[in-house]
């Protein structure tokens, strides 16, 4: 089966996809914003291949969103540390944490955000940069860019005709 690429689609969750979909590649971000760079604390973390490891990484590496630094000559050994494309991502990880403390742990929170200062829990949510107002469903949704092509244009008015129909969330 050949896997298909998304380099030619004009939306940005597809092209985001295209880089760090593979869900070993946001565990390696996860782990790296926990603080590790090193193969070896990659590996023994996610107890993974080491060959898949190698390719998640190189992967990353190529995409922009980790930088690989020498730290040894003989042998030689390397770290990963996040750039700021990768820093952008912690944004997307905190959303999969609230959702997945939300819907998927019957057990109980295993992480959680908070504040450095207090240490009370924080519930991330997403914000409008320019108001501070909270993204809520059906106070904003999406439509197309001054980029857009002519099917991604199509695309948003399907959208905005079912919206009109329905209260469709996004």
């Amino acid at each position: 089966m050949t896997r298909k690429h998304f380099d030619d689609k004009q939306c940005p969750i597809a092209r985001s996809l295209e880089r760090v979909g593979e869900w070993w590649s946001i565990l390696i971000l996860r782990d790296a914003f926990y603080g590790l760079t090193r193969f070896d604390e990659f590996e023994k973390s996610l107890g993974i291949a080491p060959n898949m490891l190698t390719r998640r990484l190189t992967a990353l590496v190529a995409e922009g969103l980790l930088e690989r630094r020498q730290y040894s000559q003989r042998p030689p050994r390397y770290e990963y540390f996040l750039t700021e494309r990768g820093r952008d991502f912690r944004p997307v990880l905190l959303a999969l944490l609230a959702w997945g403390n939300r819907h998927f742990a019957p057990e109980g929170k295993s992480v959680i955000l908070v504040d450095r200062v207090t240490g009370a829990e924080a519930d991330p949510v997403l914000v409008d940069a320019h108001t501070g107002k909270p993204i809520a469903v059906g106070e904003f949704q999406l439509g197309a860019g001054p980029a857009a092509q002519e099917a991604m244009q199509r695309r948003m008015a399907v959208a905005a005709e079912k919206r009109a129909q329905n209260t469709a969330t996004l």
